[in-house]
């Protein structure tokens, strides 16, 4: 359905997208993840014709989007990552005038304002301002105006951003039932590895303007096949004991985060006799230790050293 093919844009001396490809095939949700900085926002400003790219091209039914934009443009809806509404205009003023932009009209506008009210749960709260509502409210409108002229593509960049967690699950599972119900396409950016987990059919990783790696979700956990991850907990961070994991040829990871110590190791070495023999030397008491399967989190952290929210 839609083809980036080596996309790259140059901002004076920085190359904020370096020749990144990606393509998603009709009704498939895709996650677009990376950590701030990475590119992310810059490629969905592209493909979504916003700015053009330096070099590349972005193929929608395999036309050119940079020589005939409309074609995306007519069936494309985005939810960008900023709430993009009129707090001094009530909810349904909003889709008014958002729909009117989508060139709407009469009984066809008005039909559209109500299914999509329904479909984002605000029918009840239509004639509240704006203003008045609570930030997942907001996200929920925010996706109810890129709605509402019945795209089949639609780009949502990180749409639950800084909102209650009653709020974040009812926004993805509108954006499950979307994709199940209207078949429509959907490429997700999220500083959520759950959220990803629960959408997506595929994903792609940028980091520093390349696409790193990218497949399914089984495919990509497959990167770290071999190893386990460990989840250490003790009752105080010694640093003694995190320098002699750093300092463990075997381990290939270290990450502390919240009180909470991961490390990465090959599946066929033993290290519980070897972390108890760490702690014992470093007077530190550990609580728990958990051996698990490596998460997409884990992969994450593995190609790009850094956490999704960092």
């Amino acid at each position: 359905m839609l083809e980036a093919v080596e996309l790259t844009k140059q901002f004076k001396q920085h190359k904020a997208v370096n020749k990144a490809s990606l393509f998603l095939e009709r009704g498939e949700i895709v996650g677009l993840l990376g950590p701030n900085g990475a590119g992310k926002s810059t490629t969905i400003a592209m493909i979504s014709t916003l700015i053009p790219p330096t070099s590349g091209d972005v193929r929608f039914n395999n036309e050119s989007v940079i020589k005939h934009p409309h074609k995306l443009r007519n069936v494309l809806g985005v939810v960008p990552q900023e709430i993009a509404l009129y707090s001094d205009l009530s909810a349904k003023e909003n889709l008014q005038f958002f729909g009117k932009i989508y060139r709407l009209s009469g009984m066809e506008l008005k039909t559209r304002i109500e299914e999509v009210l329904e479909i984002v749960g605000l029918t009840d709260r239509q004639n509240d301002l704006v203003k008045h509502f609570s930030g997942g409210m907001k996200r929920r409108l925010n996706i109810g105006v890129a709605l509402l002229h019945e795209p089949k593509f639609i780009i949502m960049d990180e749409p639950t951003v800084g909102i209650d967690p009653q709020s974040r699950n009812y926004i993805l599972e509108t954006v499950k039932r979307l994709n199940e119900e209207k078949k429509m396409t959907v490429l997700y950016t999220s500083h959520y590895m759950e959220e990803v987990e629960f959408l997506c059919d595929r994903i792609y990783i940028m980091d520093q303007g390349h696409i790193i790696v990218s497949g399914t979700k089984e495919e990509i956990k497959n990167i770290l096949s071999s190893e386990d991850t460990i989840q250490i907990k003790v009752e105080r961070a010694n640093e003694s004991f995190i320098q002699a994991l750093h300092q463990n040829p075997i381990i290939s990871r270290v990450t502390v985060q919240d009180g909470l110590i991961t490390i990465l190791a090959p599946k066929e070495v033993n290290l519980l006799s070897t972390l108890f023999k760490l702690a014992d030397e470093t007077k530190t008491v550990l609580t728990s230790v958990e051996i698990k399967t490596p998460t997409l989190e884990d992969v994450f952290l593995h190609l790009t050293g850094r956490a999704l929210r960092d």
